[in-house]
């Protein structure tokens, strides 16, 4: 049986390191606090935009914050 892919992040990690809370960051991207809070735990992967916009608000590049395992 294959394994299945989840897409991996670091935005916790990027986060603490700005400095900005889930609410912040959710403001920045137009989304809830809820839905960063659970892209964080890996129950919800989100659209391509949805990533992108995550990176710019984050300064960082799409493979510095998600990736496979």
């Amino acid at each position: 049986m294959e394994k299945e892919l989840v897409l991996q992040n670091k935005i916790r990690m990027w986060r603490a390191e700005r400095k900005i809370s889930q609410g912040d960051l959710a403001d920045m991207v137009g989304v809830s606090r809820q839905t960063i809070s659970s892209i964080e735990n890996l129950q919800f992967c989100p659209s391509a935009k949805l990533a992108f916009l995550i990176c710019i608000a984050l300064e960082k590049t799409f493979e510095e914050t998600f990736y496979f395992e």
